[in-house]
């Protein structure tokens, strides 16, 4: 019983979780992956040709060719932790309003943790494009740094099927003036439960408060701050799983805690960009402050 209340628990974060996350599983990072994510490494799967196709000769058929699937390793390095107690209830008489709120917000808070968490490897990835045009987008320009971002991926052969943009809020509201900009209220209601805010250029757009990279390493008179991010989950990966599930663990015997328990569970997970150079950055440059 006590296996299966963790199973259960561990599902409801989870689902809270993906319906927090913005950068979504299978829209901005793919999960396909073999091996034990708890055994701190997985194989992820990484193709850059496409099957050969040949003429067919009805004397001789056609000559048989082989594809190249290579495989390359993710590390499991990322271990977070939910711990929080709930004072004057042991664990069996926890209500159960009480359980499914602080589930709720651990699914929350690890949402805003893996977010930030991914938001950064795409930000930091030795690399990836950066944009030359440091100057801020405006309501004239913008449509047409989604255009350069679109011409780049096309160039490095990223599929159109698929494609996203992960944008500012600043960048988002100068790009609702274009009227290339398909709102949210004209896109499907899938893309909409998955938290799209729009469609531009072949890119499913979605918005992101944590889009605010400041790196003064560069150079120490300058600030850079993101607006778009582009890129394909072809070769964004993330393989996430419960180290420990979620559990109503009782304090009772913990000789600090009298009738409490704490709501438990850790949650490990990896990133990796296989192909980073498909992943196209826009920033701005101000003087550091």
């Amino acid at each position: 019983m006590a296996h299966t209340l963790q199973d259960r628990y561990s599902g409801l974060v989870d689902e809270k979780l993906r319906a927090s996350l913005v950068t979504r599983d299978n829209y901005i990072f793919n999960n396909r992956y073999e091996g034990d994510p708890k055994a701190g490494k997985v194989k992820i799967p990484v193709r850059d040709t496409e099957v050969t196709v040949s003429d067919y000769d009805k004397a001789s058929g056609v000559s048989l060719t082989s594809g190249s699937t290579s495989y390359i390793d993710l590390s499991i390095d990322r271990d977070k932790a939910v711990n929080e107690l709930i004072d004057g209830y042991d664990a069996e008489a926890v209500p159960d309003n009480l359980v499914a709120d602080r589930l709720d917000s651990a699914g929350y808070a690890l949402a805003l943790e893996m977010d930030q968490d991914s938001i950064d490897c795409l930000e930091t990835t030795s690399g990836t494009n950066v944009a030359t045009t440091k100057t801020a987008a405006t309501e004239s320009t913008a449509y047409k740094e989604v255009l350069a971002a679109r011409t780049y991926l096309g160039r490095k052969g990223v599929p159109q099927q698929g494609r996203w943009l992960i944008v500012s809020p600043e960048f988002h509201a100068v790009l609702m003036q274009d009227d290339n900009f398909i709102r949210q209220g004209d896109l499907s209601q899938e893309m909409k439960n998955a938290g799209a805010v729009g469609s531009v250029a072949g890119f499913t757009v979605f918005e992101s408060t944590l889009l605010a990279f400041e790196n003064t390493s560069i150079t120490a008179s300058k600030k850079t701050t993101t607006e778009f991010i582009a890129g394909h989950p072809n070769w964004c990966h993330r393989v996430d799983e419960w180290g420990v599930d979620v559990h109503l663990q009782d304090l009772g015997g913990s000789g600090t805690y009298i009738g409490a328990s704490a709501v438990q569970g850790r949650k490990i997970w990896g990133l990796k960009l296989s192909k980073p150079q498909t992943v196209y950055i826009k920033r701005t440059e101000t003087a550091a402050s």
